[in-house]
């Protein structure tokens, strides 16, 4: 792969790790609106995140089976750039919405994960772990499956660290990449040396 790889820091809960993961290079910030999460925040509180973010980091917003217009609705009054949907939406409830501000998560477990892809015409796939609880589990997603059957363009999840990512980047050659809890002190609390070492070690490439 050539070219620079996008680093995204999701399940962000402060507008002060918001402000620091940009400012240690990170391209997209991303806030976990399903209730389920242990980085939950609320819409108020995603505002507030969301406003300390510098101009030209993408905004994401993951969801987990909300409806496909409230989906809409949310990314529109929180101001997103991107609706990241991890969860078991189904393409066929999405087809009449735009595809182009839309993620879809992939959560691989084996060779026919690959097929739930076929559907959505979003222009990013997430292939991320599968597990319990719709990720942000630390689980490492299956790297030689994904580089074998993923559709690009892709960004990799999955228990991605600092001392990992610049592997996973060479076994895989995603456009992205993604991380919550490979750079936390606690859950949705992130740690600025492991944010900074992740992105310095994603934005290096290839081993």
């Amino acid at each position: 792969m050539s070219g620079r790889v996008l680093v995204k820091i999701c399940g962000i809960t402060s507008p002060e790790d918001a402000r620091m993961a940009a400012a240690a290079g990170a391209d997209a910030i991303g806030v976990n609106l399903w209730p389920g999460s242990k980085r939950y925040v609320t819409d108020g509180r995603a505002k507030e995140i969301l406003a300390a973010v510098p101009k030209g980091v993408m905004k994401v917003g993951v969801f987990v089976n909300l409806p496909p217009l409230e989906v809409r609705a949310k990314r529109i009054d929180l101001g997103l750039d991107r609706a990241q949907l991890h969860g078991d939406e189904r393409a066929e409830d999405f087809a009449r919405l735009d595809p182009s501000p839309l993620i879809r998560v992939v959560r691989v477990s084996d060779e026919a994960s690959f097929t739930e892809a076929d559907g959505w015409k979003t222009p990013i796939l997430m292939y991320d772990a599968h597990v319990a609880g719709y990720g942000g589990a630390g689980v490492t997603a299956p790297w030689a499956l994904i580089a074998k059957h993923a559709r690009r363009p892709f960004w990799l999840a999955g228990g991605l660290t600092p001392e990992n990512v610049r592997a996973a980047i060479t076994a895989t050659s995603p456009d992205g990449v993604d991380v919550a809890s490979g750079v936390e002190r606690a859950p949705g609390v992130k740690d600025e040396l492991k944010v900074r070492l992740f992105v310095a070690a994603a934005k290096a490439g290839k081993l």
